[in-house]
């Protein structure tokens, strides 16, 4: 699985609180590639409540 932010994230901080373990907001969400693995699940929701839709998730 490969995860990526496009541009436009407004940083609302709903990825991380879905998986922090992944995702990293300052003033943009981050991901972390290295805990990908055992996380899918929950980057996928995270990616659906994304309310800009800026979580690109490729399996």
């Amino acid at each position: 699985m490969k995860v990526r932010i496009e541009e436009g994230c407004i940083a609302c901080g709903a990825c991380e609180s879905f998986c922090s373990d992944v995702f990293k907001v300052e003033d943009v969400a981050t991901v972390n590639e290295a805990n990908i693995a055992g996380n899918e699940d929950a980057i996928k929701e995270a990616a659906e409540s994304c309310p800009v839709s800026v979580i690109i998730v490729e399996e």
